[in-house]
Formats: structure tokens, C-alpha cells, sequence
């Protein structure tokens, strides 16, 4: 029974600030690839970032980086997403998500664990 619960989400004007968490259980999160994506309506699931077990490795799709920043806690089994200088484009909803193999992929499909996912809107 793995779980993953994401929360955070709502609405925010553009060039707003939002942060994201992803509260885990029963995966061995501190040996566990995190990852973040996102999906807008009618479009696929698409890559927004991912974590290394230490926390010391990190990619961003590259609309977002320089704007969010993904970090980890592993002795509160969490991940967070910290989402500054917000744009419309950046409006979905955010999904967290672990691999059972731990690899560092960008590839949804590559994911076997996932969260039923938190709105973010941008307005402006």
C-alpha cells in the first residue's frame, strides 16, 4: 500500500508564489526518486521536476527552471515544490510521483506510484 498525498494548491495571480508539499507513506521514501508532474486539460502528463535520494541531485523541465525548486524532507517522508514567479501557462494540476526502480527518468510512464494530484491556477 503505497500512498502519496499532494497539497497546496489554489488560485494565485500571476508572478504569485505557491508551495507545494507531498506527504508519503509506506514506500521507503528516504531510498526513493521523487518526482512532480503536471497535466493541463486535453493535454498529456508532462515532467516539471525530479529529486535524488539525497536530496543533492535535481532536474527541471526547462519552463520552469530558475522559477521552482523541488527539495525533500526524508525524515518527514516529504517532498515540496516551490513555485515562484507563476504564469498562466504554469495553471494544471500538480501530481507527485515515485518510480519503483528509483531511477531518475522524466518519462510518466516510468512512474509506478502517484498522488490523485492539487489544482494550481494562475490568473491574471
Amino acid at each position: 500500500q503505497m500512498q502519496l498525498v499532494e497539497s497546496g494548491g489554489g488560485l494565485v495571480q500571476a508572478g504569485g508564489s505557491l508551495r507545494l508539499s507531498c506527504a508519503t507513506q509506506g514506500l521507503p521514501f528516504s531510498w526513493s526518486v521523487m518526482g512532480w508532474f503536471r497535466q493541463a486539460p486535453g493535454k498529456e502528463r508532462e515532467f516539471v521536476a525530479l529529486i535524488g535520494r539525497s536530496g543533492r541531485t535535481t532536474f527541471y523541465a526547462d519552463s520552469v527552471k530558475g522559477r521552482f525548486t523541488i527539495s525533500r524532507d526524508n525524515i518527514a517522508y516529504t517532498v515540496f515544490l516551490e513555485m515562484n514567479s507563476l504564469k498562466s501557462e504554469d495553471t494544471a494540476v500538480y501530481y507527485c510521483a515515485a518510480p519503483s526502480r528509483g531511477i531518475k527518468s522524466r518519462t510518466a510512464d516510468d512512474y509506478d506510484y502517484w498522488g490523485l494530484g492539487t489544482q494550481v491556477t494562475v490568473s491574471s
